[in-house]
């Protein structure tokens, strides 16, 4: 018997929750794998962003902040992958989901509503948490860097990060009327995050007042526990601080995808 679904006598297969986000996630890889836009958005820029950093990183004094070029350029690179890889690229697709009447229609069968967003989530997290990992190993085999010393905070950093980043593009596409207009809906979460969560500029070398106020933008508490498990230097207060606010972020997100998402073409 198959084990993604069981027969009850008399009524056919029943599906489970996990059986139901299987079957959307594996459709929506295949239309993933059909956008090419979306693909090189993905997959291919959070990959190449960090490399035209490198300069920049050189000129900046990050020794004086005990931090090394590789310590900056691969909290950026995971940065890179949650906005345009995860955040980025899921608000396009939900958008465009909405508008090709595709959720509507998932909302006539058995499946939930968060199956329905969860499930057109998974090859986007996938591919994120992957990415990811092979960051950390191309940047520690390029970049000398050593193993992370507080291992547990990075990897508490990337999955609140990926939770973070699908229910703030759910909240985005709400707001989307078009997959065109995305670029501009996501761009102030974008250039917001590269200027001032640590993403190009880390917060130890701007001043103390300016770095205070950037630790409350969403994507600060990732890339602080993200670069954090790697320093070992993160104390468990400022842990759980980044984790409060990273929290902070992520649950009235959730909370607003709850009550405002939209099913149907925004007219």
């Amino acid at each position: 018997m198959s084990g993604d679904a069981v027969r009850s006598p008399g009524r056919g297969p029943v599906t489970t929750p996990v059986s139901r986000m299987a079957a959307l996630a594996r459709a929506e890889l295949t239309l993933l794998g059909r956008s090419r836009g979306t693909v090189v958005a993905a997959v291919l820029l959070p990959l190449v962003l960090p490399v035209s950093l490198v300069s920049v990183v050189d000129d900046m004094d990050v020794e004086d902040a005990g931090l090394t070029t590789g310590l900056v350029l691969l909290p950026a690179a995971i940065g890179f992958s949650l906005l345009f890889g995860v955040y980025s690229a899921l608000t396009a697709i939900y958008t465009a989901r909405r508008e090709e009447l595709v959720l509507k229609r998932l909302r006539t069968g058995e499946l939930r509503d968060t199956e329905i967003l969860g499930g057109s989530a998974l090859p986007v997290l996938t591919t994120g948490l992957v990415q990811s990992v092979v960051l950390v190993v191309g940047s520690t085999v390029l970049l000398d860097i050593p193993a992370p010393k507080a291992p547990h905070l990075a990897v508490l950093g990337l999955l609140l990060g990926l939770v973070m980043c699908a229910a703030l593009a759910a909240v985005t596409a709400a707001v989307t009327r078009t997959v065109e207009s995305t670029q501009v809906t996501t761009m102030p979460m974008v250039l917001v995050s590269m200027i001032g969560s640590g993403v190009t500029v880390p917060l130890e070398l701007l001043p103390d007042r300016l770095a205070s106020m950037f630790e409350l933008l969403p994507l600060t508490p990732v890339i602080t526990l993200v670069r954090g498990g790697w320093t070992g230097e993160l104390s468990g207060l400022g842990a759980l601080g980044a984790v409060g606010t990273a929290l902070a972020w992520t649950l009235p997100a959730v909370f607003a995808v709850r009550r405002w998402f939209r099913w149907e073409p925004r007219r």
